[in-house]
């Protein structure tokens, strides 16, 4: 099923393209319109963005890295470095790690002895940033911190990597920024819209992963086929992904229909039907504890 990808894959082309035009739009059409009507827009296609990112970083639309890597680079959300975003996730995919603490880097869990030290407010926040209405409100500022914390960490230790990933991120940035400011909408609406891209994306990895003792009952399947599915390029069906990381997104629906008991055994029937299934059950309600349930130290 991990079979070498198509020399040119024509849909996320097209989708890459939709998404700049997108952009532009939201950023220098609109504001003259209405700014309300701009700042969504531009938030929508900020969060396809960064869907798409994770697109190139699994080896689309083409197979040259480099030549996929320049359809994306510009860091539209302005927090995250492409470097760091493609070592973190390549990271990730260790599915024996995954919800480890330490060592998947996308976890939401904290060792248990972590979490008893810290203050009280502190535990306020992440056990709010549980909830799907608190990862929507707080999630980007406590994603961000504890990702940057974590480099800040890893550039003290001398790590290279970490070091250029930053490094490329400036350039990068500012090349965004000047576009930004050049344009009609103001720096404070577009820093408004990439808040709530990213709280979009937060919405996708608010339960792809739950602690389990079995790696393969980790990884979540949402059955959705709405507009969010679109705007996560089907990564809902994140089981799927995570056995065919090759698949291109606009494959991986007709992969789990051909079986997807199959799917649901593998992942020890950690399902919803809908995004809007989660919303019911979890925008005021934790889905998990912080400290991680099953955690035995290291």
């Amino acid at each position: 099923m991990d079979r070498q990808p198509r020399a040119v894959e024509w849909p996320t082309l097209a989708l890459i393209a939709a998404t700049y035009a997108l952009w532009s739009l939201a950023l220098w059409v609109l504001p003259g319109l209405s700014l309300w009507l701009a700042i969504p827009v531009a938030a929508l296609a900020i969060a396809q963005h960064s869907s798409l990112q994770h697109e190139v970083i699994h080896g689309h639309p083409f197979r040259s890295a480099a030549l996929s890597t320049a359809l994306i680079w510009p860091p539209l959300t302005l927090a995250v470095p492409y470097l760091r975003f493609r070592d973190t996730h390549l990271a990730h995919h260790r599915d024996s790690m995954l919800t480890d603490p330490y060592d998947d880097p996308e976890s939401n869990y904290l060792d248990p002895a972590v979490w008893d030290r810290l203050p009280s407010l502190a535990k306020a926040v992440l056990r709010f940033n549980n909830t799907l209405a608190g990862r929507i409100v707080v999630g980007p500022i406590v994603g961000q911190i504890a990702f940057m914390a974590g480099d800040a960490r890893a550039v003290g230790r001398g790590d290279t990597a970490v070091i250029r990933g930053w490094l490329w991120h400036v350039p990068a940035v500012a090349s965004v920024t000047l576009v930004v400011t050049a344009s009609p909408m103001p720096v404070w609406a577009y820093l408004a819209a990439a808040y709530i891209a990213l709280s979009l994306l937060k919405i996708r990895t608010f339960l792809e992963h739950q602690a389990h003792e079995k790696a393969r009952g980790r990884t979540v399947i949402v059955e959705d086929r709405g507009p969010l599915a679109l705007l996560f390029l089907n990564n809902n069906l994140h089981v799927v992904h995570h056995m065919h990381p090759r698949v291109p997104w606009y494959g991986l629906p007709a992969v789990y229909a051909r079986n997807p008991a199959r799917y649901g055994e593998i992942n020890e029937g950690y399902r919803y039907r809908s995004y809007g299934e989660i919303f019911r059950r979890y925008f005021l309600r934790p889905k998990d504890p912080v400290p991680h349930p099953l955690w035995r130290g290291r």
